[in-house]
């Protein structure tokens, strides 16, 4: 027993040591991601993960414009490869519009069309969404203004807002989802999240190519929420989710309680007919319903590729030709996908737990097939 009580004392002991060392050395985020992750039997992010974060509430619309359910509304079943993908990933929430109407919709899991899920990366398109609405606004410039005028550590940087939405800052940046030591693991668990992102330095010419880093995104939301005056997620519910009518409120993780700085660059908890909203508004040039929310030339820049070299990415948007069709997506690092193709006025969109593999492609193999089995069960 004696023994027993000895080795329980050396483990408190050195559970109390590691814990120390990690807040003498500011690694006690660390902690946190132990505690999100490992203590709820996870080994990564995860889909409900917002629950065990602070969230800035969204509200649904005033006006709440429900999608209208097309006439051939879910005659047609998922393809075999298509349900294989689903169910090997663990697909809790797909639907595919065409024509403004949903043509399919299936969830799984016990999730269902109110269900809310972390968007992850997806949120990426939606702060490029309000630098655009911020560039109509008259609040900034334009792509091309340099982020010194917002920033005084940056004000002998070359950097643009553009190149932070394109991908094309030069920050020093690490985008490491593995290492717990990772800025992009201390910005995902850290307390102060502006502390973190405005100590990066520019190490590199910038806009000059791609580079994807997290970082460029939280920096644009700073900036933006610098340059309006608001809130991200108060300019968020006025610029989109207000007139595009969504029909729940939605999450928008905080870094603290205290500090209450969205995760712009992620971690925006929605539905998938809502999140599909945005994939609509850009196929359509940014006009909603008749109402120009964002400026049509700055869409077109969106959706099309910045740089020869990289033909994947424009300014907060993935881009394909999968299919020789022209393709835009907001996408999530498990899988989240809003895949918007206008020439078909086609959206499809996928939410889950996993996604496929790289194999040394753009996209996973998981949105190739999501693609391919969609126009298969529109051929039939």
């Amino acid at each position: 027993m004696k023994k027993l009580y000895r080795f329980f004392y050396w483990v408190i002991a050195l559970v109390t040591l590691i814990v120390i060392v990690l807040k003498i050395t500011d690694y006690d985020y660390i902690l946190k991601g132990v505690r999100v992750v490992y203590m709820t039997g996870h080994t990564t992010a995860f889909i409900d993960d917002h629950v065990y974060f602070e969230n800035e509430i969204i509200p649904p619309s005033n006006n709440p414009q429900p999608w209208e359910k097309h006439k051939d509304y879910n005659t047609i079943s998922a393809t075999p490869e298509l349900q294989k993908i689903n169910d090997n990933l663990g697909t809790v929430a797909l639907i595919i519009i065409k024509n403004d109407s949903i043509w399919y919709e299936n969830y799984a899991e016990g999730y269902n069309e109110t269900s809310q899920t972390n968007s992850f990366s997806m949120a990426k398109s939606v702060t490029s969404a309000l630098l655009g609405k911020a560039i109509k606004d008259g609040f900034i410039k334009g792509l091309d203004q340099p982020i010194g005028d917002f920033f005084p550590q940056y004000k002998d940087a070359e950097t643009t807002v553009g190149d932070l939405s394109s991908m094309a800052s030069g920050l020093d940046w690490e985008e490491s989802y593995k290492s717990p030591f990772s800025i992009t693991a201390r910005a995902y668990y850290d307390d102060d999240l502006a502390e973190t992102i405005l100590s990066q330095k520019v190490v590199e010419k910038p806009g000059v190519y791609f580079k994807y880093l997290s970082g460029n995104t939280q920096l644009l939301a700073i900036l933006i929420e610098k340059a309006t005056g608001k809130q991200l997620e108060t300019y968020l519910s006025e610029s989109f989710t207000q007139p595009m009518g969504f029909e729940q409120e939605a999450l928008w993780q905080v870094d603290d309680e205290h500090n209450r700085l969205v995760k712009g660059y992620c971690c925006i908890a929605s539905n998938a007919k809502d999140v599909a909203r945005f994939g609509k508004l850009y196929s359509n040039y940014g006009n909603w319903n008749g109402e120009q929310l964002l400026d049509s030339s700055f869409v077109a820049t969106s959706i099309a590729p910045r740089f020869k070299e990289s033909p994947e990415y424009g300014y907060g948007f993935w881009l394909s030709n999968h299919l020789d069709k022209k393709i835009f997506v907001m996408r999530g690092i498990l899988g989240q996908y809003v895949i918007s193709i206008p020439e078909d006025n086609l959206i499809i969109v996928r939410l889950g737990h996993k996604r496929g593999n790289r194999n040394g492609r753009t996209f996973p193999s998981d949105f190739y097939t999501y693609v391919e089995e969609t126009y298969s069960m529109l051929k039939n």
